[in-house]
């Protein structure tokens, strides 16, 4: 026994016990009230079934901390998640990377704006087609606008007086904005550039292939679609969830909506703007 533990490089103690079952094995861990707690996570992860448990984790943080209750650790909602079979599959698919230097997100409010559009097909075979505006620090669906034939560029023009009422309430943005797109004919259409610049938003388009200069209005047509859309939510609740798209999504920051600092800031107002990534603000 000596000569084989000191080969195997194990104590030899250790090997004694295995070999006679001295030693108590570890089971699954069991902690006190982990039943109440896996009842509530399964409540989350019915409302959100595509959610992964860091999203389950924060919102189930948020409703205890409005309770009055203390948080529970994230590592705990990963054991009950994974105990009970509610974890998500892991992806496996590679993606072709990109360079991408530059920052969508800025650190104030009503600096920048970004808008893209989407379609998804419903159970009766009628196709959806949604166009949406987000601002680039709050992440809040300012506007959107939702139709079964094309997005025309009047919708789309509606769609900024309405941001621009939305925010500011008035005809007119007090300070300029940069209205960040892909260079669709919708938003790169002469009528809807000059809307814009009467709104005194400063149109800005993105690099011909490179959606991650657009990648916020990317990464919102991506959840919208996995959280909402696949998970067979009637057209109606699916339109009205936008609405609410700030207040649900765990990992949004605070929105500050104090624009006094931009009142001396001005930027460049081409026509056309190609947008680098850069955050400037």
């Amino acid at each position: 026994m000596k000569a084989i533990s000191r080969t195997l490089g194990a104590a030899r103690s250790n090997v004694i016990q295995r070999r006679d079952g001295a030693r108590p094995r570890r089971g699954p861990q069991e902690r006190p009230g982990d039943i109440e707690l896996a009842r509530a996570i399964r409540r989350l992860v019915d409302a959100r079934p595509t959610y992964g448990y860091r999203r389950i984790a924060a919102l189930f943080k948020r409703e205890r901390r409005s309770d009055g209750l203390p948080p529970v650790n994230t590592k705990r909602v990963y054991r009950l998640m994974k105990k009970h079979g509610l974890l998500l599959e892991r992806h496996t698919g590679r993606r072709r990377p990109r360079e991408h230097d530059g920052q969508v997100a800025t650190i104030h409010s009503n600096c920048r704006w970004c808008s893209d559009a989407l379609e998804f097909t419903c159970w009766n075979g009628e196709v959806v087609r949604l166009a949406f505006a987000l601002d680039c620090h709050d992440r809040e669906a300012i506007s959107w606008v939702a139709t079964t034939a094309g997005i025309s560029g009047e919708m789309i023009r509606d769609m900024m007086v309405r941001c621009v009422e939305q925010r500011f309430a008035a005809i007119r943005a007090p300070h300029s904005v940069q209205w960040l797109s892909d260079n669709g004919s919708i938003f790169a259409a002469h009528r809807t550039i000059e809307i814009a610049l009467g709104l005194n938003l400063v149109p800005c388009f993105t690099p011909v292939e490179s959606p991650e200069s657009n990648g916020m209005a990317e990464a919102f047509v991506k959840t919208f679609k996995r959280d909402y859309v696949r998970v067979s939510l009637p057209l109606q609740p699916l339109l009205s969830s936008i609405a609410g798209w700030r207040t649900t999504t765990p990992f949004t920051r605070t929105p500050d909506w104090d624009t006094d600092h931009l009142a001396n800031t001005s930027c460049p107002n081409p026509l056309r703007v190609r947008f680098n990534g850069v955050n400037s603000r």
